[in-house]
């Protein structure tokens, strides 16, 4: 059986909207002070459900986000899950295949650089033995994660890509995220 995708796959930013964003939040800087929050709570083994909480953009909550997405996660069998889910380790990936993607367009947008197809293929790379306190010298968390791109833009030259892509790089939030320290507060309710 052959199926057709009507849909458009090619990525694409409107940059008169980026444009009116960006001069919004320069004009009313708490624009972009925006909190997004989750509730996560135990689903039994080592799986977890959590739903999206309210999004606060300059002091004011949107509930209409709030439980507005359901995601679960689990372990693969082969680290003692049961596998019915997506792995927080491959969330983080998700995490940034999904900003690298809304960065990359929305930079391609001001660039003038058409996206026609981008593809991502993540890895997250970790040596167990750190979080199961065999080998105190290997850190806990991921060791590498590395992110290959394909990116089909007519006319553009590999030049132009490879600028866009250190550009993307360079702007990404979840990769500043994750490449840098950031404080996390851990409480007891």
């Amino acid at each position: 059986m052959t199926e057709t995708n009507t849909v458009t796959t090619e990525a694409f930013a409107d940059l008169a909207a980026i444009k009116a964003t960006v001069a919004a939040v320069t004009e009313q800087r708490e624009l972009g002070k925006v909190t997004f929050s989750m509730l996560s709570e135990s689903a039994g083994g080592l799986t977890a459900k959590t739903v999206t909480g309210p999004l606060t953009q300059a002091g004011h909550a949107d509930e209409s986000r709030h439980g507005k997405f359901t995601l679960h996660s689990d372990e693969p069998v082969a680290l003692l899950g049961t596998d019915t889910a997506v792995s927080p380790a491959e969330y983080i990936l998700k995490g940034l295949a999904g900003c690298y993607l809304v960065t990359l367009a929305s930079l391609a947008a001001g660039r003038n650089i058409p996206l026609k197809h981008v593809v991502l293929t993540l890895g997250f790379h970790i040596d167990l033995s750190g979080f199961l306190g065999i080998d105190d010298s290997v850190r806990k968390g991921a060791q590498q994660i590395t992110v290959d791109v394909e990116i089909d833009s007519p006319g553009t030259s590999q030049e132009d890509l490879e600028d866009l892509i250190c550009a993307m790089e360079a702007t990404s939030p979840i990769r500043d995220t994750l490449a840098n320290p950031v404080p996390i507060t851990t409480r007891l309710g």
